[in-house]
């Protein structure tokens, strides 16, 4: 399922910002517009839970998956704003649902003491699926010289068969623990809502502008961002696991503190950097420290009670997408009047998760949750 999620949405993502200039004329405005409305379904992701008192999370995997097919293969169908939403939106759906279930089947299946390894193995096995989807952007477009539309149905269609070969030919896995089928909202929890939060709201700064960046300010072709996108998925697929091993080594806290310093000062560096090759260096630095990432993840693990996994990882996608609803929109109209703001903005961001981080115990567990404000 991995596999056809990272190719879908690697298509999107690779052609989004050129499409979205070079056939529908978008500025900042309208880029900011689109990645809001792209971020609505997250937001929404809490009501995953009332979906899944009807239908077994890992089926929902599979529509889920498939929805994200369909919306990619009927982006550039219709080359306007209008039609551009909206098929955002759908690609959207299928996208947020998918990754809520996924995280959320990850963490029931996979022991503690392996699910950062397997989570850093997971980020390896999507960018080695990116690699595919990038190569296929190069070959479709310097070779063939096809047009945007048919390269969408080729990501989509794939993403597509793979829901329906799952469907058909993986069985049922039993749940290990009874999941709650309501909405959790637990007090104890709240450093990890807080982090969430404004992991929703710095990782905006990287998906909507840094690639915008290379578009408008350093005319980056189609071809030179799929580059780019095959670079960051070499990278990762050697080092996303180390990873993960690192962060079973040194543990939440300190994995935490090392991605927000190291943010911070990438933020700081797109502002300021009019050097192409350095944007590019500060680009792929930026795409690896999210992959410590993780370590939110396997903490929220050792602190839950395993039957609030699954009603936590959709409420957990709403609150990390609260802030990514208005942050593309309003970010999008400063980007028109200076857009180092926008970075400074996103670095500032960063400094404010550290100073929360600083508050993670080095060994979290139910009732040790956080060093100050235990509730």
């Amino acid at each position: 399922m991995t596999i056809g999620s990272a190719i879908s949405f690697g298509i999107w993502m690779n052609l989004l910002n050129n499409f979205a200039i070079e056939e529908v004329s978008f500025t900042g405005i309208e880029i900011g517009i689109l990645q809001s409305l792209r971020e609505i379904p997250g937001f929404l992701a809490f009501t995953i839970i009332f979906v899944l008192a009807f239908i077994k999370e890992q089926r929902m995997a599979y529509i889920a998956l498939a929805l994200l097919g369909l919306g990619t293969m009927l982006t550039g169908l219709v080359p306007t704003n209008i039609a551009l939403y909206l098929t955002t939106i759908i690609m959207s759906i299928g996208f947020h649902y998918f990754e809520t279930i996924s995280s959320s089947l990850t963490l029931q299946w996979i022991d503690k003491d392996k699910s950062a390894e397997f989570l850093g193995k997971i980020i390896a096995s999507r960018s080695a699926s990116s690699i595919v989807a990038f190569g296929l952007v190069w070959v479709l477009f310097e070779l063939f010289h096809l047009d945007y539309y048919w390269i969408y149905i080729a990501g989509g269609g794939a993403c597509l068969l793979i829901a329906i070969f799952c469907w058909r030919y993986f069985s049922l896995i039993p749940e290990k623990v009874y999941q709650t089928k309501k909405i959790v909202l637990r007090k104890r929890y709240w450093l990890y809502y807080a982090l969430q939060f404004m992991s929703g709201a710095r990782r905006q700064i990287f998906v909507v502008f840094a690639g915008f960046l290379m578009v408008e300010k350093f005319h980056f072709s189609v071809t030179e961002i799929s580059l780019l996108f095959l670079v960051n998925a070499l990278i990762n697929i050697p080092l996303a696991p180390k990873i993960g091993r690192l962060i079973s080594r040194i543990g939440e806290r300190r994995s935490l503190i090392i991605e927000y310093v190291g943010l911070t000062l990438i933020f700081i560096g797109y502002a300021l950097t009019d050097n192409a090759m350095f944007a590019v260096f500060l680009y792929i630095l930026d795409h690896l420290f999210f992959s410590l990432a993780i370590a939110l993840k396997t903490y929220f693990q050792k602190i839950a009670d395993p039957a609030d996994i699954a009603s936590s990882a959709g409420l957990t996608f709403t609150i990390n997408h609260i802030a990514a609803v208005f942050v593309p929109v309003i970010f999008g109209m400063i980007w028109i009047y200076d857009y180092s703001f926008v970075f400074y903005a996103g670095s500032l961001m960063a400094i404010t998760s550290l100073a929360m981080a600083l508050n993670m115990p080095r060994s979290p567990a139910p009732g040790n949750e956080v060093l100050v404000g235990k509730i």
